[in-house]
């Protein structure tokens, strides 16, 4: 975890907004001592938060504000990032360094699978994507990617690790390596922590190829959650403490960075996001305030009475 405590220290960067007005900002509550990372859109308002500290889901309604506790989760467990699957009415969690995912139905919140994906302490299963037949999981300590497969009728199968060539297949020794992902076109997208790049994944063979950033660079060391909506790709960056938007080109060979929403246009709203979702023409970004601490395994502790909150932005 020396790649956690380094972080710590970083002071957030300010760069200017390309030529996009301040976007109006409003707050959603979330417990205190959450310790939140992800976040995704439900149906209706409703947006689900996950928790680093003990794997509890929150659920909110994103234009009240209010909300609850909706999955207590089994002791042990982790909730990183995380898909809704609107078909089944499932969530897909990962489960960080426990090295498991899990399912949970959101129509009563029961757990429908524990999957086992890495090795508990020697992975870290960071972010999630669905497509129509499986589910990806990143690694954000193996150069790998992990496959559940999904039947014709919602089945949910066994876990396969896939082994990744190319660019994405870079460890970063003692730090983050692939974090978000999103599916589209028949591949992948991951973004890489460390290495600040965008790249692209065969889901069959594992190949990789890194996306040519135009306009501008993406933030080394902050690149975190991901969402894909047609071809625009939202990157946020944690440590940078900015929430990048990208136009893909329709080969995924190129992207090219349109906007940026800083801190100072928020008005110090950022607290180091980590993941965003759209719900109803607006996003929502999580505050993990990581600056102040994680809970372990990840780190020592945060201080007792730590709020966070869920930062909303009219797009």
């Amino acid at each position: 975890m020396r790649r956690i405590s380094r972080l710590l220290a970083v002071v957030p960067a300010i760069v200017l907004t390309m030529g996009m007005a301040a976007p109006s900002v409003r707050s959603v509550p979330l417990p205190d001592d959450f310790s939140p990372e992800g976040i995704v859109a439900g149906t209706g308002r409703t947006v689900y938060v996950g928790s680093l500290r003990d794997g509890d889901i929150y659920r909110a309604d994103l234009r009240t504000g209010k909300g609850a506790t909706f999955i207590d989760a089994p002791a042990g467990r982790v909730a990183g990032g995380m898909k809704f699957d609107q078909a089944h009415h499932r969530l897909w969690v990962a489960g960080g360094p426990t090295g498991h995912a899990y399912v949970y139905d959101t129509r009563n919140g029961k757990p429908l699978a524990d999957l086992a994906l890495g090795t508990a302490g020697a992975s870290l299963i960071n972010d999630v994507a669905l497509t129509k037949d499986a589910a990806y999981f990143t690694d954000s300590f193996n150069p790998v990617i992990y496959k559940v497969r999904i039947g014709h009728h919602g089945e949910i199968g066994s876990a396969r690790a896939i082994a990744l060539s190319g660019p994405a297949a870079t460890i970063v020794p003692g730090g983050f390596n692939l974090n978000g992902i999103a599916a589209a076109n028949g591949r992948l997208i991951v973004d890489h922590t460390d290495l600040g790049k965008l790249m692209t994944i065969n889901p069959g063979t594992g190949s990789s190829r890194e996306v040519t950033v135009t306009g501008g660079a993406l933030s080394a060391g902050s690149l975190d959650g991901i969402l894909l909506r047609g071809n625009k790709l939202y990157v946020v960056e944690n440590f940078a403490e900015r929430l990048v938007t990208l136009k893909l080109s329709h080969d995924l060979r190129t992207a090219r960075i349109v906007a940026t929403v800083t801190d100072a246009d928020v008005k110090g709203a950022f607290r180091i996001p980590t993941a965003v979702a759209e719900q109803n023409g607006k996003l929502a970004l999580v505050n993990a305030r990581f600056d102040v601490g994680l809970p372990p395994p990840l780190g020592t502790g945060v201080p007792p009475g730590t709020d966070y909150n869920v930062v909303v932005l009219n797009k």
